[in-house]
């Protein structure tokens, strides 16, 4: 069924008018009188809604809280990467049902955005989240947030449920055991740059309370190890 993100404020009224790129979306889908179509807030509620005319009126059917949403929420932490790596990772990420993404300096990073780059890739960055939203039928747009130093990303990593810091170096425990271990509710995932991480910082991630796991025996690239460690966590959490 096709969808449209829309204000919060919109899902409260009776008739909608649909405008702007979703008015221009739903010309190019060429949608009829009677066809149904979602409305969706991005923060997990829904409308069902009738299309009543060509104009693109809609009539709210019904409210109801997203149902493809994950019961788990999964942040995935990033160390900013070469090139345009991370925008892949936001992508697929939210197509995986991440709640939000987050990106932060490390000592090895060599991609380190200024301020005002950095504006104009917080934009592009929250766009390509919106839009694997609608493409995969999501009810939550995440929130792609930008972090100025490694220890803000440890303490806020730190307040999930279970925090869990992906190491290549290690080789005593690996997800599995973290996630049976931790209730799976809210859980965050940290990952290095492309360098990877210096023992120092792993150690501040111990400190920071995050359990230190493994992948496996084989050196996943820093694009692929969050996407590999979230798909794992769902298929824990019964979500495929």
């Amino acid at each position: 069924m096709t969808r449209f993100f829309v204000d919060p404020e919109t899902l409260h009224a009776q008739t909608v008018m649909l405008s702007g790129e979703n008015a221009a979306h739903a010309k190019v889908l060429r949608l009829k009188a009677g066809e149904e179509v979602l409305l969706c807030d991005g923060q997990g509620r829904e409308a069902l809604c009738r299309v009543t005319d060509g104009d693109m009126t809609l009539e709210v059917l019904q409210r109801r809280d997203s149902k493809t949403e994950p019961k788990v929420s999964v942040s995935v932490y990033m160390a900013f990467p070469k090139a345009d790596k991370l925008e892949h990772v936001i992508q697929k990420a939210t197509e995986l049902g991440a709640a939000e993404i987050v990106a932060f300096p490390t000592s090895r990073c060599v991609s380190r955005p200024d301020d005002k780059s950095l504006k104009k890739k917080l934009e592009r960055w929250q766009k390509i989240a919106a839009s694997a939203s609608e493409q995969s039928g999501r009810g939550r747009i995440p929130q792609v947030v930008v972090l100025g130093s490694y220890k803000e990303a440890l303490s806020r990593a730190a307040k999930a449920n279970c925090a869990i810091l992906l190491y290549e170096n290690e080789r005593a425990t690996t997800l599995k055991m973290a996630l049976e271990a931790a209730p799976l509710t809210t859980i965050s995932i940290l990952s290095g740059p492309e360098g990877g991480l210096e023992e120092k910082e792993v150690e501040q991630a111990k400190e920071a309370g995050l359990q230190i796991c493994t992948l496996g025996s084989r050196i996943l690239r820093c694009e692929t190890a969050p996407l590999c460690a979230l798909s794992a966590i769902m298929y824990s959490a019964g979500e495929f």
